[in-house]
């Protein structure tokens, strides 16, 4: 039986980089034998693993999958991350082999962006910033979701991913919702909000109690490359909503 993760580098430099990986997302960084060059040890371990990140540039990574992939249904979900932690890239199996949620779990642990290429996820418009209070319910939350999205017309299979702070992406109500729709949950680091604090109006709960001016606003927009507020935040029992649409001029 294949094990569930391998972290693969090609590089000395890249073994931190690996140990964090490995460490922060349950998985193995694999090493090779000296009788076989690192490519060759690659080939030898792919069916090993369910899952690889590969901590490397895509062009070196498409180089080492060369012959390797045979049928999506069972190919590894591969996601690729260069050494500088600027992009997490979902290069194969996105669906089938869960490459797509790695994508995030790899960007989420080292603060890279997410890269998504399947047409499912990129033609969805919406993110959703959340706040929310400790220990606030699911159903809290898809009712404040649901009002957000009411009040603009749109509704929840627009939506690509949730963003929300650091603080609270472990909050079980937030993994709850994102779970039960099949959304990404995309944290975006408190270092970041308090460096680009766009809010139309700053709270000063939030401030106090997370340490920046505002949680869903900032979220969403730092989560999206063109994105437009189409829906500022909006409070409801104890969790706050913005909505951002990602502008598409093709």
């Amino acid at each position: 039986m294949a094990s569930p993760l391998g972290i693969w580098i090609v590089r000395k430099e890249a073994e931190p980089l690996g140990f964090r990986l490995a460490s922060g997302l349950g998985g193995e960084l694999c090493a090779w034998p000296d009788n076989l060059s690192n490519r060759e040890a690659f080939a030898a371990s792919y069916s090993n693993y369910r899952q690889w990140v590969l901590v490397m540039t895509t062009g070196i990574a498409v180089r080492y999958l060369q012959g390797l992939p045979k049928d999506k249904t069972t190919d590894p979900g591969v996601v690729v991350i260069d050494e500088g932690s600027r992009f997490a890239i979902s290069l194969l199996g996105g669906h089938e082999g869960g490459a797509n949620a790695l994508a995030y779990r790899v960007a989420n642990l080292t603060g890279s962006v997410p890269v998504i290429t399947t047409a499912t996820e990129t033609l969805k418009p919406l993110v959703v910033g959340i706040g929310c209070r400790k220990g606030i319910e699911v159903e809290r939350i898809q009712a404040a979701v649901d009002a957000a999205l009411a009040k603009i017309g749109r509704n929840q299979n627009e939506i690509r991913e949730v963003a929300t702070v650091d603080l609270k992406g472990e909050e079980p109500g937030l993994l709850e919702f994102c779970e039960r729709h099949d959304l990404p949950l995309r944290i975006i680091s408190q270092n970041l909000i308090q460096e680009r604090p766009w809010v139309t109006k700053p709270s000063e709960w939030v401030r106090s109690n997370v340490g920046v001016d505002g949680v869903c606003e900032p979220s969403a927009l730092l989560a999206t490359h063109r994105g437009t507020l189409i829906l500022p935040k909006t409070s409801m029992d104890g969790v706050t909503v913005a909505i951002v649409e990602e502008v598409n001029d093709l």
